[in-house]
Formats: C-alpha cells, sequence, structure tokens
C-alpha cells in the first residue's frame, strides 16, 4: 500500500506527455488505483478493522516518505486524500460485502475514488497554474476504468482466499 501511494506521490509530479496528454494525466494515475484493489483485497480477507489499521500504517508512512521524495504539499494532499477515501472506500465495501462479489469493490471504487480525486488535485494543485482540473477529471476516468479491469483480479483472488465473517456468524 505504501509503495503504491509513494509511486503515485512521485509520478504525479510529471505529466503523461505520450499522444499529447501532458494537460489531461500525469503518471501518477496508473499507479494509484492498486491502493483501492489493495484495500479491498484486505477488507475481503481481513474485515474492516484490520483494513482500517492497514490504512491508518499506510497513511503514516506514506506520508512520511512522499513529504521526502515529492513535495510538502503533494504529501499533505495525498494523505487527507488517502484517508479519507480509503476509510469511506473500507465503510462502503464493508456495507456491501454481502452483494455479488463485483459489487463491492465496484461501487466503494467509483465512490471513495471521486473523493480522492477531488480532495487530493485541489489541495496539490489549486492555484499553481498547473491544468489540475482537467488532470483531475482524467484521473477520475482512468480510476474508473482500472477498477473496472480489476475486478478480473480480485475474482480470481478472492476465489482463492477465506471470507472474513463477522465475529458470531456462522458460514
Amino acid at each position: 500500500m505504501c509503495a503504491t501511494v509513494l509511486a503515485a506521490n512521485i509520478l504525479v509530479q510529471f505529466p503523461f506527455e505520450p499522444f499529447g496528454l501532458a494537460d489531461y494525466l500525469t503518471f501518477g494515475a496508473f499507479t494509484y488505483p492498486f491502493t483501492f484493489l489493495v484495500n479491498d483485497l484486505t477488507n475481503r480477507r481481513l474485515g474492516p478493522v484490520r483494513t482500517r489499521r492497514v490504512v491508518y500504517v499506510g497513511f503514516a508512512l506514506a506520508v512520511a516518505l512522499s513529504a521526502a521524495f515529492a513535495t510538502p504539499r503533494i504529501a499533505l494532499a495525498s494523505g487527507t486524500a488517502f484517508l479519507t477515501a480509503q476509510l469511506l472506500d473500507a465503510t462502503v465495501f464493508n456495507r456491501l460485502r454481502r452483494r455479488a462479489w463485483w459489487m463491492p469493490p465496484l461501487l466503494s471504487g467509483f465512490i471513495s475514488s471521486a473523493l480522492d480525486t477531488v480532495v487530493f488535485f485541489s489541495l496539490a494543485f489549486a492555484g499553481t497554474g498547473l491544468p489540475w482540473q482537467s488532470w483531475a477529471l482524467c484521473d477520475y476516468a482512468v480510476k474508473l476504468l482500472m477498477i473496472g479491469i480489476f475486478l478480473g483480479p480480485y475474482k480470481v483472488i478472492i476465489a482463492r482466499m477465506p471470507v472474513w465473517q463477522p465475529p458470531g456468524v456462522r458460514a
């Protein structure tokens, strides 16, 4: 989790130049969505309490490392967005846990990615003169695409691991 956030925080500083997309995407758009996959797999396997612990530890480590390897502003924006979005993701996922296998990761990802995108890009880049609004819209589109793509690996992985059951509930 921490490595993914750190990589995204470093890569968000570099516009995605191929195909003339520098005003629309940064390289961070392609790494950060993995955090939602990790969060959902952790939630599915270990439950919401342990997932929140992973989020808190990931938050602390990622902010400290991002401040060293990115900029303080990006570290603060990332930490704030990460903490709020990942906790929301864990909550929504847990509420949908008993639905069809694809529903919790898809809906929690769509909702929490929107929050993450708004919080991160507005805190990290507002007032800088950079095209952060278009970066945010395209970043969110990439997150949605990757959440859809990740459904395949998610299904394969959850089929191979035991599912967490709330205390007092029998399978």
